[in-house]
């Protein structure tokens, strides 16, 4: 369900010039497939989830999803293929401060106009444990909590594909097993496709896949 074939990316410094961060990146993934993409920092990891969230565009390549190269895409496309084909789980959970945890899981029903709102929250409240903190904000939350929050906002709209970057990297080591318990338990009981940036080992090998990010190419 997920292709990259011959993807670049570069970009221009100021100082260094132009700069080759992705080459000739390829890789093939299944649905329902987990998958660990690793490597030191600044070897390009989140310009590649950012490229297949269509987010940044390569300079060369084709990346589809469900047999659509989203590359050849216009924005108004692409805004509906973020919103309805794909979710993202964030280190920093990238709440709505403003808005209580249910609100926060319910945006995107919201935005999509769906319907059965209040009661795909409500189960999905009760799925990751927070049926209890549903009228409280972001600022109210623990950091697990709050990722909790957003694994379950990532799911709610059923996306074919999840991306996650770093989603354990701002938690302490049993806050981090417990929300990556929760992430992999309800991505298998609902069979969907995870895409994992981390520098985790232990998260890592958890994914039925792993590939390592070095000098712009996936080995």
């Amino acid at each position: 369900m997920l292709e990259l074939s011959g993807v670049d990316k570069s970009f221009h410094l100021p100082d260094t010039g132009r700069v080759m961060v992705l080459n000739q990146v390829g890789f093939f993934l299944e649905a329902g497939t987990t998958l660990a993409i690793t490597g030191h920092s600044g070897s390009g990891k989140t310009t590649l989830l950012s490229l297949i969230a269509g987010l940044d565009i390569p300079d060369a390549g084709t990346i589809r999803v469900n047999g659509i190269d989203i590359c050849t895409l216009d924005e108004a496309a692409l805004t509906r293929y973020r919103a309805a084909s794909i979710s993202m789980i964030f280190q920093s959970f990238h709440l709505m401060p403003h808005l209580t945890a249910a609100e926060n899981i319910a945006l995107p029903l919201e935005i999509l106009r769906q319907d059965r709102i209040q009661e795909r929250t409500q189960s999905l409240l009760e799925q990751v444990g927070l049926t209890h903190r549903a009228g409280h904000l972001p600022g109210q939350l623990s950091g697990g909590e709050c990722q909790r929050v957003a694994i379950a906002r990532a799911l709610i709209v059923e996306p074919a594909l999840i991306l996650a970057d770093e989603p354990t990297g701002n938690l302490d080591t049993d806050t981090g097993k417990k929300v990556a318990d929760l992430l992999f338990n309800l991505v298998e009981t609902r069979r969907k496709t995870l895409v994992v940036v981390t520098h985790n080992q232990d998260l890592a090998a958890r994914c039925r896949e792993t590939k390592i990010l070095s000098r712009g190419n996936l080995a």
